[in-house]
């Protein structure tokens, strides 16, 4: 038996304000191209079960360009005949009553089966039971529900468990709502054949569990996550659970450096290549206050031409920025910048930037003053 997992490809999710040809937002576009790579791969591997745990949209209230590709591309799925089951994640699952659960809109497909009531549900067919939890805003609940969970088993046939969580604190994405997996419960895990996860971003096997798995989401919902690799799995059952990760096509994340303790010679030094299109990462360091105006965002942004985004990140000298709490409760910020400012340059450049510095942040707190 094989059974496709994919997992957390959180369709309608967009970032950068950056538009395609087809005036859509360039990441939401790649989000949609992950998915139709998967689709098309399910066509040529034609598993026995598809099973996707959870945040198949990112918003519980998805635009309509969002659901109208999810509705798609279902169609087509249900169109192969192979059973789908899909649980509800947190970023899928409405905060309160007043919201109708967005997987609701594939009840009517013949071979996609939904959890998205925050309750345990099982799905069961002649070889194979499916013991679905899906997130649950309530984590309170979360016990019995395993507990419905134990009781379903079935010894004669194969048993694959599929939650939305993180199995350990290791597995926490900072997100609101996200649930942990009651480490008590964890010995349940051994009497299944195979679980599935989602949540985690990242692909790969949990701990000491040789038939635990997160299969990952299928593009990066944020620049810290630097994984190149996004993709699925392909589990195949018998004798002995073989796990298989298939690698998708996505958007390549490139990482620089530029050491400011001698700028010029590591800009110099940089090695700058297969950039189209992707997104890059440049962290400046060793940066002292006035190397950091000098050095313009558009003037790093030229040195990676041809990238889709480049992302800036400064870091500071500790020593320039080390002076001690007193410092700052006894200066306004503006004193405190100019301070640091004045150790750093000769007194003609210093009354050429404290005037451009004193007009920066009175423009600050004009605005500052209008907001509030």
């Amino acid at each position: 038996m094989r059974i496709l997992h994919f997992s957390d490809t959180h369709l309608g999710f967009n970032d950068l304000d950056v538009l395609n040809e087809q005036n859509i937002n360039q990441r939401e576009a790649d989000f949609y191209d992950a998915f139709l790579q998967v689709v098309e791969r399910i066509r040529v591997i034609k598993p026995d079960y598809i099973i996707h745990t959870g945040d198949l949209f990112h918003r519980s209230s998805p635009s309509n360009r969002a659901i109208t590709f999810a509705l798609e591309q279902f169609r087509i799925i249900d169109s192969l005949g192979i059973p789908c089951i899909m649980i509800a994640g947190n970023h899928s699952t409405p905060r309160t009553n007043l919201s109708s659960p967005i997987l609701k809109i594939f009840e009517g497909f013949e071979n996609i089966h939904v959890a998205y009531t925050q309750v345990y549900e099982k799905f069961e067919f002649d070889e194979v039971i499916f013991h679905a939890i899906p997130h649950m805003n309530d984590e309170t609940k979360a016990y019995e529900q395993i507990e419905l969970c134990e009781e379903n088993i079935h010894a004669s046939k194969y048993n694959i468990m599929m939650l939305h969580c993180s199995v350990g604190a290791h597995y926490l994405m900072a997100e609101f709502g996200e649930w942990v997996y009651p480490r008590e419960k964890e010995s349940l895990f051994g009497r299944m054949d195979y679980v599935a996860l989602g949540h985690w971003h990242g692909f790969g096997k949990v701990g000491k569990h040789e038939n635990v798995y997160y299969a990952g989401s299928t593009e990066r919902t944020s620049l810290n996550d630097k994984r190149n690799s996004k993709g699925f799995v392909v589990v195949k059952l018998g004798k002995a659970l073989h796990v298989e990760y298939h690698e998708i096509n996505i958007r390549p994340i490139k990482s620089y450096e530029i050491d400011c303790e001698d700028y010029e010679k590591a800009v110099k030094a940089l090695r700058v290549k297969d950039i189209k299109d992707a997104l890059v990462d440049v962290k400046l360091t060793n940066l002292t206050p006035l190397q950091s105006m000098n050095i313009s965002t558009s003037e790093i942004k030229k040195l990676f031409s041809g990238a889709l985004h480049v992302n800036i990140k400064r870091e500071f000298k500790k020593s320039e920025l080390s002076q001690g709490l007193d410092d700052v409760q006894a200066l306004s910020l503006e004193e405190y910048f100019l301070e640091h400012i004045k150790e750093d340059s000769q007194p003609q450049e210093f009354e050429r930037l404290k005037g451009k510095i004193q007009e920066l942040f009175s423009t600050y707190e004009e605005v500052n003053d209008d907001i509030n």
